[in-house]
């Protein structure tokens, strides 16, 4: 650090650190030379909880790590149980899971990009993306009745079937989503001061964000296509038809981009699995008391930030010895100071904001 530079502190307690993150960062004049992320403040122990309960009791845990996507952690988690089980679940229930995962998607996308929005100083768009999120928790309120820690799966499939109330609200709010994206789209895409603010800004090149490991939108912002529901199908992706988006400069706008486009795909993708929902069971048999052969196992899944794996390795008892998260969020964070250095200061929280994080993810 040079004589010129002066440090910052930036959180823990702060509006647009998306929780409690503490940055701290060096800066000359405007320019920001160093960011270096404190991490911790939540830290709730979730794995080590998780090798004190059964594997049942373990789901509802998962709805608390990305709190605005719980039935993407619920489908990772128990992918992984019944992968390790070797329970198959009904293909009704598999196509019930995409459509409420899917919906999950939409719900997490529209809660970033009002939060996103606003962090730059367009809070009309929160109100926007909040309105469409309504409708869709609703959806999961009336499901199961729940809306933001979503307990919406099962070990072995789902707890419920879909009703024609349920496919009827899902229909409607589908019905919606394109006008509203056109609205946000409309306020922001062509907005000469929201690209001053996101169009060159936060650069990632594909080459680094593959050194990083990053994973999700951030990755394909970059031009790299990889999505896990196409590359690795599971839960019946394989028999759906969507599009991933991609961006071409890796910049805060590629990421705003990237995540609008796949809204609609996820639309596109529920859509398709209404129309050809199989006839069937929705839970396969599980016993009430499981106990797994010993053995260890590694599944992901292409979440709302990226890719959320599990690995658990079981010891022949009803409750894991070990469980390890590999969560998007944090790895996502690593890559901050990349595309913090030479930023000004005050494109710090766009950058950020970009990313996408939740610390009960990051500070599992």
């Amino acid at each position: 650090m040079s004589f010129k530079d002066i440090e910052l502190n930036m959180g823990p307690q702060h509006p647009s650190t998306h929780g409690v993150l503490h940055l701290e960062l060096a800066v000359d004049n405007e320019i920001v030379t160093r960011v270096k992320p404190f991490l911790g403040y939540l830290h709730r122990g979730i794995e080590k909880i998780c090798e004190q309960r059964t594997y049942q009791q373990i789901t509802p845990l998962t709805d608390r790590l990305d709190y605005l996507a719980a039935i993407s952690n619920n489908l990772a988690y128990l992918l992984t149980v019944e992968k390790l089980a070797g329970i198959e679940v009904p293909r009704r229930g598999q196509y019930i899971r995409v459509i409420l995962t899917e919906l999950q998607r939409i719900a997490s996308h529209l809660a970033w990009v009002g939060f996103f929005a606003n962090d730059i100083g367009a809070m009309s768009v929160l109100l926007y993306g909040f309105a469409e999120r309504e409708d869709i928790l609703e959806i999961f309120e009336e499901y199961i009745g729940a809306r933001l820690t979503v307990h919406a799966l099962r070990i072995g499939g789902v707890p419920h079937d879909l009703d024609e109330k349920i496919m009827d609200m899902i229909r409607a709010s589908l019905g919606t989503i394109p006008g509203r994206l056109a609205d946000i789209e409309g306020l922001l895409s062509e907005n000469r001061i929201w690209k001053h603010r996101t169009q060159g800004i936060g650069v990632i090149s594909g080459t680094d964000a593959i050194e990083f490991g990053l994973t999700g939108p951030v990755l394909r912002a970059t031009g790299i296509r990889w999505d896990i529901r196409k590359d690795i199908p599971y839960s019946s992706y394989g028999d759906f038809e969507f599009d991933v988006p991609l961006g071409k400069n890796g910049d805060v706008y590629d990421r705003f981009q990237v995540r609008i486009e796949e809204i609609r795909q996820s639309a596109r993708i529920i859509r398709q699995a209404l129309d050809r929902l199989p006839e069937g069971e929705i839970r396969a048999k599980v016993p009430r008391v499981m106990k797994i052969a010993p053995g260890e196992v590694f599944h992901s899944i292409e979440a709302p930030k990226g890719e959320l794996g599990f690995y658990i390795k079981s010891n022949g008892t009803d409750r894991p010895e070990r469980v390890k998260i590999k969560a998007p969020s944090f790895i996502n964070m690593h890559s901050l100071e990349l595309m913090c250095t030479g930023s000004l200061f005050a494109d710090v929280v766009g950058i950020l904001g970009s990313l996408d994080i939740v610390l009960g993810e990051i500070d599992k």
